[in-house]
């Protein structure tokens, strides 16, 4: 698995996906399902009905890339959705995306304590923080 920098956001698509969809389809998925812009340099994963393959889509800075990844025996569990059920997507972090792909239950996970940067402060530069 790759470095994901810690700007980059990861939004997993709750439904399953045709994995036959390739560049296009996906971008058209992250446009209309997840509401997000796939230029924007996060990751967009996807995956089947029967949860034993999984795509990542995102932007690579002069065109798309799709990691792919197919399960010789097992499936990806996902985790629940605290989100409102109507939402078709939910946004992970890189720790989470990690224990799915290394297939850790995630319901057995105990989450610590941490600090958050609130979404107010994600999309604000540094510098006017400082204020």
């Amino acid at each position: 698995m790759w470095s994901v920098p810690h700007q980059v956001r990861i939004f997993l698509a709750r439904e399953p996906v045709d994995m036959r969809k390739s560049f296009h389809g996906l971008i058209a998925l992250a446009e209309s399902v997840l509401e997000q812009d796939p230029l924007s340099g996060h990751l967009f994963v996807f995956i089947n009905r029967r949860r034993d393959r999984l795509k990542v889509l995102y932007w690579g800075g002069v065109g798309y890339c799709i990691w792919y990844q197919q399960l010789e025996e097992g499936s990806y569990q996902l985790p629940d959705a605290q989100a409102a059920d109507d939402e078709a997507g939910l946004e992970i972090t890189a720790g989470q995306l990690s224990l799915i792909l290394e297939g850790i239950d995630l319901s057995s996970v105990r989450h610590r304590k941490r600090f958050q940067v609130s979404d107010q402060h994600r999309d604000t530069p540094s510098s006017s923080r400082r204020s």
